[in-house]
Parts: C-alpha cells; sequence; structure tokens
C-alpha cells in the first residue's frame, strides 16, 4: 500500500472535497480520484461518498482514520529519520577548548549542508566532565582527549587525530628542548589532573625532570598566552591553530588522542549520522602544523 495514497485520503477527508485536496497537494483532482480508487480496491470498502462538490469519509473510513494516520505519521518520521536534508531535532555535543576554535566552525558549515533543519547545541568542558555527560546521556556525543583508561561496554570512540607534545618558551628563547627550557624557565603546567595533561607529566616523569611549577591551567590558550608573555615555558600538545611551538625530538611518542565519543547504539535517525560524519571528516582531514 502506498502511503502517498493515504495522504491524498486523508486531505479529502481533512478539506472536505477532491478538487480541495487536490489543490492541498499540487495534484489534479483525477489523480487523487484515481488514488482513492486503488485504496478501495485494495481495502474492499467504500471508503468515500461522493457528491457533487463535496466528499465526507464513509463509515468503513471513519473506523480506519486512525490507523491510517498512524501509518501516514510513521511514514514521514521514517523519511524524516532516513533523509538528512529534512533531519529535525537537537543535536547536543560537548568539546574541549581547543576543539571549539579548531573544529566548529567547520563542523558547523558542514553540518548545515548535510542537515540543514537540525540544531547543533555545543557545551564546553573538561574531557572527564564530557565524559560523563555522554555515559549519562545528558550529551548526544563529546570532543574530548581519549580517555586513560578502556571505555565500558555502551560507548564508542571515534579517532579523529593524535597531537604530538611539543614545547612552548617565548620568543627569542634558545631552548631546544624540555632540560634547557627548565633550567631557567618555570614550568606553566597543563593541568596534571587533565587527560591531556597526564601525557606532559608522564613526558616529564620519563626523564626526571622537576621543573618549577608556576602554575597548573586546563586551558592550552591561555598556557600559550603566558608563555608569549614571557613568563615561564610549557609542554602541550600541538593542536590546531598552535603557533610558534617547538617540536620535542621523540614528542611523537607522547600524543593526546583526540575521539568522538558517542554511545553504542542502532539507532541510524539522519540527524546522528550527518553529525557523526561531519565530525570525522572535517577533523580527521585537518590539517596539523608540520612536526
Amino acid at each position: 500500500m502506498d502511503t502517498r495514497f493515504l495522504e491524498s485520503l486523508l486531505a479529502v477527508v481533512d478539506h472536505g472535497s477532491i478538487v480541495a485536496a487536490a489543490q492541498a497537494q499540487a495534484l489534479t483532482p483525477a489523480a487523487v480520484s484515481q488514488r482513492i480508487q486503488v485504496l478501495e480496491r485494495e481495502l474492499g470498502q467504500t471508503l468515500l461518498e461522493r457528491r457533487a462538490n463535496a466528499s465526507s469519509p464513509s463509515a468503513a473510513c471513519r473506523d480506519l482514520l486512525p490507523a491510517m494516520r498512524r501509518i501516514v505519521g510513521q511514514a514521514h518520521e521514517l523519511r524524516r529519520n532516513a533523509d538528512p536534508a529534512v533531519a529535525q531535532g537537537v543535536f547536543r555535543l560537548g568539546a574541549v577548548s581547543t576543539m571549539l576554535t579548531a573544529a566548529v566552525p567547520d563542523l558547523l558549515m558542514d553540518l548545515r549542508r548535510r542537515a540543514p533543519r537540525l540544531e547543533l547545541q555545543i557545551t564546553p568542558g573538561s574531557s572527564a566532565a564530557l565524559y560523563e555527560a555522554v555515559l549519562a546521556g545528558t550529551l548526544n556525543a563529546a570532543l574530548i582527549v581519549a580517555p586513560p583508561f578502556p571505555t565500558p561496554f555502551g560507548l564508542q570512540q571515534h579517532p579523529l587525530r593524535s597531537e604530538p607534545l611539543c614545547l612552548l618558551v617565548p620568543q627569542g628563547h634558545p631552548a631546544r628542548n624540555a632540560e634547557e627550557a627548565f633550567a631557567d624557565l618555570p614550568h606553566i603546567a597543563y593541568d596534571p589532573e587533565s587527560w591531556g595533561g597526564q601525557i606532559a607529566a608522564r613526558y616529564l616523569a620519563d626523564r626526571g625532570l622537576m621543573p618549577q611549577v608556576l602554575c597548573a591551567l586546563d586551558g592550552l590558550e591561555v598556557i600559550s598566552d603566558l608563555v608569549a608573555s614571557g613568563i615561564g615555558a610549557a609542554l602541550v600538545p600541538e593542536w590546531a591553530g598552535l603557533k610558534k611551538a617547538r617540536p620535542l625530538p621523540d614528542g611523537s611518542g607522547y600524543q593526546r588522542r583526540l575521539v568522538l565519543l558517542t554511545r553504542v547504539t542502532h539507532e541510524r535517525a539522519a540527524g546522528r549520522q550527518a553529525i557523526i560524519a561531519s565530525l570525522t571528516g572535517t577533523l580527521a582531514t585537518s590539517s596539523l602544523p608540520d612536526d
């Protein structure tokens, strides 16, 4: 049974005549009439009581109307879920700060093209907090640093990019490695409690370095600004957009992995898939500064 024929029948019921239904559906009256005749043959029932300038549902049609409306509504929902261009609703996405500036503008442009009616709500936060929000179901997905532990059943990581550890020193400072930098500069630490900061802390521990800590921050942009002011040095991942960073000789062994964290679901809603396609496509292909 073609649900478009049911839509034509419902249009006649709602508008009171075949002519009015045809106008509402941008069809000819003959086409609407033919559709209803097909339905009557399939169901073995007279569905309309036809008069000169009006039509009304028969008793059999009135009994079937609730089921018909459900079928048509479900067909509309199916089409929305199958076609990103008509996907609607809200997708709640979390993102760490560096991803907000590096990824979100391109993501919004790509998503507008893929699913123009979908609304994206973005929540900033730390990787740990956003992880918990996805786990709890208050976020649909999050752009975070890969957790330093196995994710439980029910969560899925989509790899996006890896960022090697690098050195930030004030402009003109001659340091070529961490040992030389922290010999005369205090450490502006990437918060060792954060998942990304744990990587920098491990780098220092592996080399037995214990520089004087000036402060510890989770905001990489703020760390970069403080280093540029000349008050210290830092070890940070080489995030997209970072400028004037110095590669570490062995920084590739200490990489911050960025992932898109989602819940494992059998849902195939077009809006959700459009978001994931935009994220993985935009971010996985985005360029990093040369090592």
